[in-house]
């Protein structure tokens, strides 16, 4: 398929630039055969900014175990609290993300840890001095905890884009309570506008208010359980989403999966993929279509993100035109992509976004997860990241 011989050239292209000319750092790169043990949120999340991140029901629980029960398939030993867990169900797959649930998987012989979770700075991963002797032997398949910490913020990130500049971004508001919202509704001057938690999941908790006393209503009910709300222009043209790969062996630069586009919104908004899977109202862009110059503009936007923020895991952003036929916005940055993917029974629907853009590189879902192990780093490292502002 054309469209996928042409990501793979430009993104080899890329790499090899970037390695001849110095600009990327040695990664260390695991060379033993992988014991992968699938971590899942047990742990509700700190609040940070007087924030906190709502847990997903089940805490990740279902892509997980798609996770452990792929790489199974495909020959790798994956690492189980159960013996002999049954396909069909999620549980028994994944440990624990607590401390406890770490070190039995660690007992039970994992080499790599798949911190399919929500991490922060305070997480045992990034904290446990218990861990702190088996840290040179670790491999994380995931973002430094303390990375995820600081840009789960989309307000925080949002702004330090702005401020860098060269990024093309929504206008947006930050209400912190009713006398902010007030000054926040009288200086928008364009409706509909969107409502959404500075650390959200999915959609939760993303309206379109379609006039001040809606958009007032909601951030208010916001308000109750976050003390500080955007409000963002909408942006009324099509929605793509772009995941963004971490350097490898294979490809030793930032690079990115072909983009997805999405359709079917419900007022203005793609549903929450609990309730509508995204293989019913997502699709990889076509090969005439990507000859319009606004996907190449934010592909780069997209992994020069990656690049700032130094990810060491896949991140997925969400992007949208202004108007039809415009420039995309980047709107929403994914820390951690929803990994979700077919091979146990009556999961056939529930491909992920970044499973349907790998697919149009000949990649299945065991094949995608495959590349993504392969660009586990040290645990040592990831306690070490420092952020670049």
């Amino acid at each position: 398929m054309l469209i996928a011989s042409n990501f793979i050239r430009s993104a080899a292209v890329r790499a090899l630039h970037q390695v001849c000319s110095g600009s990327i750092p040695h990664r260390a790169i695991s060379t033993q055969s992988p014991r992968v043990a699938v971590l899942f949120q047990a742990i509700d999340p700190p609040v940070i900014g007087n924030v906190r991140k709502p847990c997903k029901p089940g805490g990740y629980r279902d892509s997980g175990a798609d996770i452990a029960y792929t790489l199974r398939i495909k020959g790798i030993e994956s690492i189980t609290p159960d013996i002999s867990p049954k396909p069909s169900n999620d549980h028994g797959w994944c440990f624990a993300d607590t401390e406890e649930g770490i070190q039995s998987a660690l007992e039970k012989g994992a080499t790599h840890l798949w911190a399919n979770t929500i991490l922060f700075k305070s997480h045992p991963l990034q904290s446990s001095q218990k861990l702190s002797s088996r840290v040179p032997d670790v491999y994380v398949v995931g973002q430094p905890p303390t990375l995820v910490e600081k840009f789960d913020d989309k307000a925080y990130l949002n702004g330090k884009l702005k401020e860098l500049g060269g990024y093309t971004l929504p206008q947006s508001w930050l209400a912190s309570n009713p006398a902010t919202l007030e000054k926040c509704i009288s200086s928008i001057t364009k409706l509909p506008v969107v409502g959404k938690p500075v650390r959200g999941r999915g959609s939760h908790g993303v309206k379109l208010c379609h006039n001040p006393e809606e958009l007032r209503e909601h951030v208010l009910s916001l308000l109750q359980e976050s003390p500080l709300v955007m409000i963002e222009e909408y942006l009324a043209g099509e929605e793509a989403t772009i995941t963004v790969m971490p350097p490898s062996s294979e490809m030793p630069d930032y690079w990115s999966l072909p983009p997805v586009t999405r359709f079917n919104h419900a007022d203005g908004v793609a549903p929450y993929n609990g309730a509508v899977a995204v293989s019913a109202n997502s699709r990889v862009v076509t090969e005439s279509e990507l000859r319009d110059l606004a996907y190449g503009k934010v592909i780069n936007e997209c992994v020069q993100v990656a690049r700032l923020i130094r990810a060491t895991a896949p991140i997925r952003i969400d992007a949208r035109r202004f108007s039809e036929g415009s420039e995309f916005a980047l709107f929403d940055i994914n820390m951690k992509p929803n990994m979700t993917g077919p091979g146990r029974p009556g999961r056939e629907d529930q491909a992920s976004l970044t499973a349907i853009a790998a697919s149009a590189l000949g990649w299945d879902y065991g094949s995608l997860l495959m590349k993504i192990l392969a660009t586990a780093q040290p645990l040592s490292s990831l306690r070490l990241y420092r952020s670049p502002f």
